[in-house]
């Protein structure tokens, strides 16, 4: 099951040769990235606070999607499947009949 959190903030960055995809609630993150040694950092502040499976096709739409940024927006999208919607089939539907 996804995560129900929600983020504010969404990027990459690389340390020690790996690009990894990065989640935060404030864009203030940057510091403490750079602080810990991470290089190339590219976070976006997102229009409003969204749930991971919601951020990868956000990403798709802007100009962060483009590159190896693309590939990782795509794992996002992968990884973070929009919930399925509970569909009722005609036999659980409760039909209320009155009597007059």
């Amino acid at each position: 099951m996804a995560t129900e959190k929600k983020f504010s903030v969404v990027g990459t960055s690389t340390l020690n040769g790996k690009t990894k995809v990065r989640f935060a609630n404030d864009s203030m993150r940057v510091k403490i990235l750079a602080k810990n040694g991470h290089e190339n950092i590219n976070l976006v502040n997102l229009p409003h606070e969204m749930q991971k499976w919601e951020i990868g096709p956000y990403l798709n739409s802007i100009e962060f999607a483009k590159g190896d940024a693309g590939i990782q927006s795509d794992y996002i999208v992968k990884k973070n499947p929009a919930p399925k919607q509970e569909a009722t089939s005609p036999a659980e539907t409760v039909v209320e009949e009155t009597v007059a």
